[in-house]
C-alpha cells in the first residue's frame, strides 16, 4: 500500500482548503501534475552574503533542485537565518537556537515531506540538524565544502589557525605589519568554509560520521565540480527517503552519536562539536552527556595531519580519501560501530568497507597517529565540578600537566585592557583565567577563550601557556587551553571566585583541574557574588533566561526533544 505523504494534507482533494493550497502555488508557474502526490521536498538554504562560507549556496541550491526533480519529486527552496561567524556579533553561537527555532518550525508549518539541509558555517549545520531532529521527516545535510588552500610568501596557510600565528608574530616583532595584512586574500581565495579543521570542517565531518549526509560530504572543495554532483545526488536520494520513511530517529541514534565522537578524535575536530552533539542528540531523544566524550573517544589515536593540529589543509584530505577513510580506519579496527544506518539506505559499514586512502601523510594509519591519545579531554575538579574540556591534538604536551599562579581576567574587556600592559605581573609558568564569558556571562559564550598571550611573554619566544575560561574557542586555533567550564562564573561556578594569585593544577592525564584554595575560603568569596541582572527585554532575555550550561549543549530548556512534525489541519 502506498504510504500517504505529509503534503498531501494541503494539496490533496477538491475542497476549499486544497484549492486554495495549489492556487497560491501555482503563482510561481507549477503545473496541475505538480500536485499529483510526488513528494515535495523542502530545500533549506542558509545563503547570505553576510555569511561568506555559504555564499555560494543558491547554485548548489539549483544542483540539489535538479537531483529532486530527475527522482519524481517537487523541489521548494525556502530561506532560514543565517549564521555568519565571521562578521555577526557578539557571536553567531548566541543565535544558533534561535535559528534551529527557525528551521523546526519553517519545516512543521509547511507542506514538506523531506529537506535537504544546506550548511556549511560553523553554527548553520547544528541549528539545521537541531531544528530537523525536532520535526523527524526524512532529512540529509549537505554541506557547503571547504575553500581552497591558502599560499602566501611561499608557504601553505590555513585560514583562522595562521591568523592567529601571524598575529602573535606580529606582537613578537618576528613579522612586519605589511606581511601580516599582505594575508589577507592569500589567505581565503574561492568560496567555502574554513580550508583547517576548524568547527564548520569538523560539523560537516560529523555529519558524515553521523551517517545524515551521504558519503564525501566533509572534504570535497567548495568550488570543485564534484561539489555540485554530491548536491545532485542528495537532491535524488532525499526523494527515496520519504518514500523509504527514513527519518533522522533511524539514523541519529546513541550508536551514531559514539560513531561521531570517535570520528571527531581521530580528525582532530574542534572542541565545539562537543556542545553542538550534545545539543543534537539531546532534540532527538538520546542520552548524550559530556561524560561520553570520554567514555567513546578515549585512547583514538589523532590519525588526520591537519591544521590546527596538523600540516595540511581539507583540499590535500579530500585528494586523500576524506572522512570515508578515516570511518574505514576506525571500523577495521574495532574502532567504529557499522551497524550504524546511513542516509543512503545501506549500514555505515557496507558504505565504508572499501575506502582508499591516497595519501598515508595526510591520513595516518592507526598504528603511526599524529598524536597517539587525540580526542577531547573531559576535564573535572573542584574548579569544574560539572566539567571541562580540552583538545590535546592543538595542546603542548610540555603543559599537559602543570601547576601556575592565576592571572584573572573578570571579563573580556578586561582582558583586552591589560593583556599587554607592561605593568602587569605575569609570566610564562602562570595560568591566564578569564571569566564571565560563557553562555550567560557574555552572553552567547564567544570564542575567545584562546586567550593571545602577554606581548612581553611572546617577545621572549613563548608561543604557548595554560589558560582556562568558561568561553569557547574557534576549531581553526590551538594552544593549551581549558574551555567550557562548568558551571560558568554567570552561574555561580567556582571559576568565578578564582582570584589573582591563587595556585592551580591541570593534569590531563589524570583529567583533573584543581584549585588549590581551601572549601572555607570558597565559601567566603561566593558570599558576595551576585547572578548579572537579565537583560530587560527581547531575544537577549530569553536566551539569559533559558539557556543550558555548556556540557548541556547549551541549548534552550524548552527544546528538548522531538515534537515531531504533525500540525493542525487549520481550515479557512
Amino acid at each position: 500500500m502506498k504510504r500517504k505523504l505529509r503534503s498531501t494534507s494541503w494539496f490533496e482533494g477538491t475542497g476549499k482548503n486544497a484549492f486554495m493550497y495549489r492556487s497560491w502555488m501555482k503563482n510561481q508557474g507549477f503545473p496541475d501534475d505538480a500536485f499529483d502526490g510526488r513528494p515535495v521536498i523542502g530545500i533549506c538554504n542558509t545563503w547570505s552574503e553576510l555569511t561568506p562560507c555559504n555564499s555560494h549556496l543558491r547554485d548548489l541550491a539549483e544542483r540539489v533542485r535538479r537531483g529532486v526533480l530527475e527522482a519524481g519529486g517537487m523541489p521548494v527552496e525556502f530561506p532560514v537565518t543565517s549564521l555568519g561567524e565571521s562578521n555577526l556579533r557578539p557571536t553567531a553561537m548566541l543565535l544558533r537556537n534561535l535559528a534551529s527555532m527557525d528551521v523546526e518550525e519553517s519545516i512543521r508549518g509547511n507542506p514538506i515531506d523531506g529537506v535537504v539541509l544546506l550548511a556549511g558555517c560553523d553554527k548553520t549545520t547544528p541549528a539545521l540538524l537541531m531544528g530537523a531532529a525536532s520535526c523527524d521527516i526524512p532529512a540529509i545535510v549537505v554541506s557547503a565544502g571547504p575553500m581552497l588552500s591558502g599560499r602566501h610568501e611561499g608557504e601553505l596557510i590555513g585560514s583562522g589557525t595562521d591568523v592567529w600565528r601571524y598575529h602573535q608574530e606580529l606582537k613578537a616583532g618576528t613579522r612586519s605589519l605589511t606581511s601580516f595584512l599582505s594575508a589577507e586574500g592569500a589567505m581565503n581565495r574561492s568560496p567555502g568554509t574554513c580550508n583547517t579543521m576548524g568547527t564548520a570542517s569538523t560539523m560537516a565531518s560529523m555529519a558524515e560520521a553521523l551517517g545524515i549526509a551521504l558519503p564525501g560530504n566533509a572534504a570535497i572543495p567548495a568550488v570543485d565540480s564534484r561539489r555540485q554532483t554530491h548536491a545532485q545526488l542528495s537532491g535524488r536520494r532525499i526523494v527515496a527517503m520519504v518514500r523509504e520513511d527514513l527519518k533522522p530517529s533511524a539514523i541519529l541514534t546513541e550508536a551514531a552519536f559514539a560513531n561521531a565522537i570517535r570520528v571527531n578524535a581521530a580528525i582532530g575536530g574542534s572542541t565545539n562539536a562537543v556542545i553542538h552533539l550534545i545539543a543534537i542528540a539531546n532534540r532527538m531523544g538520546v542520552r548524550l552527556t559530556l561524560q561520553d566524550w570520554d567514555r567513546f573517544g578515549a585512547g583514538i589515536p589523532t590519525i588526520v595531519n591537519l591544521m590546527p593540529s596538523g600540516s595540511f589543509l581539507m583540499e590535500d584530505f579530500y585528494f586523500a580519501g576524506g572522512i570515508p577513510v578515516v570511518i574505514n580506519r576506525l571500523w577495521r579496527a574495532g574502532l567504529f560501530d557499522g551497524g550504524a544506518q546511513c542516509v543512503s539506505g545501506r549500514s555505515m559499514a557496507e558504505e565504508f568497507a572499501e575506502a582508499p586512502c591516497y595519501n598515508d601523510d595526510v591520513i595516518r594509519p592507526l598504528d603511526c597517529p599524529l598524536v597517539k591519545e587525540g580526542g577531547i579531554v573531559v576535564l573535572r575538579g573542584n574548579l569544574v565540578p560539572s566539567g571541562a574540556v580540552l583538545k590535546p591534538s592543538a595542546a603542548t604536551p610540555g603543559l599537559m600537566v602543570h601547576t601556575g599562579r592565576a592571572v584573572v581576567f573578570t571579563s573580556f574587556a578586561d582582558y583586552n585592557a591589560r593583556i599587554d600592559d607592561p605593568e602587569l605581573d605575569v609570566d610564562e609558568t602562570c595560568i591566564l583565567v578569564l571569566q564571565n564569558c560563557g553562555p550567560r556571562g557574555f552572553p552567547g559564550m564567544a570564542e575567545v577563550g584562546n586567550m593571545a598571550l602577554p606581548a612581553k611573554v611572546l617577545r621572549k619566544g613563548i608561543v604557548d601557556m595554560v589558560r582556562i575560561s568558561d568561553a569557547r574557542m574557534s576549531g581553526t586555533a590551538y594552544g593549551t587551553v581549558v574551555l567550557h567550564s562548568a558551571p560558568e562564573a554567570a552561574a555561580g561556578g567556582p571559576i568565578g571566585q578564582v582570584r589573582d594569585g591563587d595556585r592551580i593544577t591541570l593534569d590531563v592525564a589524570k583529567r583533573l583541574l584543581h584549585l588549590h584554595v581551601e572549601e572555607s575560603e570558597l565559601a567566603e568569596r561566593r558570599k558576595t557574588w551576585r547572578p548579572p541582572p537579565l537583560p530587560e527585554t527581547g531575544y537577549l532575555r530569553l536566551f539569559s533566561s533559558s539557556v543550558l550550561q555548556a556540557d548541556q549543549g547549551c541549548d534552550f530548556d524548552f527544546l528538548a526533544g522531538s515534537r515531531g512534525a504533525g500540525v493542525p489541519n487549520q481550515s479557512h
